[in-house]
């Protein structure tokens, strides 16, 4: 447990020896739940969060059904205590022997706020988080629930209604939640993500071998993400001397593949497993793209501005809130093929573009979305829903 000593010096009057008072404040426990501790993006920003929250404010710990994972030696390695739920199934005795085990936890570890990062967690720790009456409880949505299966979007609006609050990552998804979803605007609270930028920052990278120049993307190869249009794209524009990078791992790698023979792309696409140091694969593209057909607000692409990649994105979810068409990347319709094609071209040929629209990419990235940045603003959100519960303030 972490305090934080704070000491008042005074002298009073008539010379008299100093006098001090130390008050010791003890650290806010908050426990941030997740599924597992792969390598996915909410496990990602959780992780974030975790390393950069002020000690002497807050005191993280990190509960999952799954404790091994990629993060896991990563948040160890930050002294951030991790401790599993072994929740198997919604509809097995697991999920309420996790429930009575998070009780538990919650109690013996005081936790004052839980703040769920998952569908899963939030279908699991908002409604124990309530039970077990924890001051505050925090759900997440950064997805459109439409892409959802049917469980989650039959059980997610209990969620909505238990929780103090809902955090959101983009205004698209804040709009999706007002709009859509009839959630009341007040219960919404957008905190975008936040990029560590030191450790992604522009810096000369590893060169692919023979690639004078190089597009590429990194992302789960999943249907939504739309490598397949990528592909398609680069066919298409045929540019000389440049090679297409594809990193990353999933159920449509197969098929982009079959697609990768089918265009004789052989020669000039490569694809590279998904990684955990990422940094240094993104600086030895140019230009990334991320031709997705739904997004809340892409780690992949606000990592690949902050390393000084010329951007290019679809239309779609909160990508034109990182990207200003023209000014810091380019933006194309989703699922447009050929107009992703002619983005490719004029960035390839016009060197002073694409380097404009980098050095722009790298400055939004550190002046409006660094982790620090996002770390005070859920500082804030924490510290103001906890007085107010401590209020008795309606939430």
């Amino acid at each position: 447990m972490e305090f934080n000593s704070l000491e008042y010096r005074f002298q009073p009057q008539g010379g008299m020896p100093y006098c001090g008072i130390q008050l010791a404040v003890k650290a806010i426990p908050v426990l941030l739940m997740v599924r597992e501790l792969g390598i996915g993006g909410c496990e990602r920003d959780l992780t974030k969060l975790a390393k950069s929250l002020d000690r002497r404010r807050f005191e993280p710990h990190v509960g999952c059904f799954h404790a091994e994972g990629l993060r896991a030696r990563e948040l160890r390695e930050a002294g951030v205590p991790i401790v599993r739920f072994p929740v198997r199934s919604f509809r097995s005795w697991s999920a309420i022997d996790g429930a009575r085990r998070m009780g538990r936890y919650l109690r013996e570890h005081d936790i004052q706020i839980v703040h769920a990062f998952d569908m899963p967690t939030d279908v699991f720790a908002v409604p124990v988080g309530k039970l077990y009456r924890a001051p505050v409880v925090i759900g997440s949505h950064l997805f459109h629930r439409e892409l959802a299966p049917l469980f989650y979007r039959t059980t997610l609006p209990l969620v909505d209604l238990l929780a103090d609050t809902v955090v959101v990552n983009s205004k698209a998804i804040e709009r999706h939640l007002i709009e859509d979803l009839r959630i009341p605007a007040r219960r919404a609270y957008l905190s975008y993500n936040g990029v560590e930028t030191e450790v992604f920052h522009p810096r000369p990278g590893g060169r692919l071998p023979g690639a004078p120049l190089v597009i590429g993307s990194l992302c789960a190869l999943r249907e939504e993400k739309r490598m397949d249009l990528l592909l398609d794209a680069f066919a298409h524009a045929a540019l000389e001397g440049v090679q297409l990078l594809i990193v990353g791992s999933g159920e449509r790698l197969p098929a982009l593949e079959s697609q990768r023979h089918r265009l004789g792309l052989e020669k000039v696409c490569r694809f590279e497993p998904a990684q955990t140091e990422v940094a240094d694969w993104l600086r030895s593209m140019d230009i990334f793209v991320l031709p997705s057909r739904s997004e809340s607000f892409p780690n992949a692409l606000l990592e690949a501005m902050a390393c000084g990649c010329c951007a290019i994105g679809s239309r779609v979810g909160g990508i034109p809130e990182l990207i200003e068409h023209g000014e810091n990347g380019l933006l194309f319709d989703s699922g447009d093929a050929a107009q992703l094609a002619d983005a490719l071209t004029l960035v390839v040929r016009d060197e002073a573009l694409r380097q404009r629209l980098s050095a722009e990419a790298a400055r939004t990235a550190r002046e409006r979305f660094s982790m620090a940045i996002a770390t005070r603003r859920m500082q804030s959100l924490y510290e103001s829903l906890l007085e107010r519960a401590r209020r008795g303030d309606p939430l």
